[in-house]
């Protein structure tokens, strides 16, 4: 129904996750009311997407072989927070609360879907820990895979000399428990604490 060319770029949109059709269509028609500067600036955005690497010591995004947080000398290499996409990273930045070094594992153990320790980025991490690593916090979701994942880290940090920590789990502010599904219940009874005195 539509020309070949508007078509494939419904069809290259379609393969973005969560893009159906209706949508793939929206987004080529909105391309096609922007201006021939816009489309060119979209072009060209895209393509310097090849230019982006993973961190040489990290495994976060980085168009240089070290990423920001990498060379940053005010940050703190005492602790190491592990998670398993730069997502991640963006998330507890927002948060503005940490101050330590990251380790992206770029992805997580998963022996459904044939995913295991040697193909994600774990050996790099042994590497970073040495005397000045004191911590190393899990920070993978609370999954199957997530836990399986944290479960693995933690065996294999036990000998390092270094505390391994896991994010808590559970209740967020402002939830009902009778929205709560069960694992985030369980999760919350596992970790909860004394209520402080003020």
């Amino acid at each position: 129904m539509y020309p070949k060319k508007f078509e494939e770029l419904c069809s290259a949109f379609e393969k973005l996750p969560g893009v159906g059709t209706k949508t793939a269509q929206r987004y080529a028609f909105t391309m096609l009311d922007r201006s021939s500067e816009q489309v060119e600036e979209m072009i060209d955005a895209l393509k310097g997407l090849k230019q982006i690497k993973k961190c040489r010591i990290c495994g976060f995004l980085s168009d240089e072989d070290e990423c920001l947080f990498c060379k940053d000398k005010t940050r703190s290499n005492s602790s190491i927070m592990v998670v398993a996409y730069p997502q991640d990273v963006a998330a507890i930045e927002r948060t503005g609360s940490y101050k330590g070094m990251y380790h992206v594992l770029n992805g997580l153990i998963s022996s459904s879907k044939g995913i295991y320790p040697e193909d994600i980025n774990i050996e790099k991490l042994l590497s970073r820990i040495d005397g000045s690593v004191k911590e190393v916090i899990v920070a993978t979701s609370p999954t199957m895979d997530g836990e399986m994942t944290a479960l693995y880290l933690d065996k294999i940090l036990k000998d390092k000399g270094v505390l391994v920590t896991r994010l808590a789990h559970g209740l967020p502010m402002g939830a009902s428990l009778d929205y709560a599904d069960d694992l985030t219940l369980i999760k919350a009874m596992d970790n909860r604490r004394k209520i402080q005195d003020e």
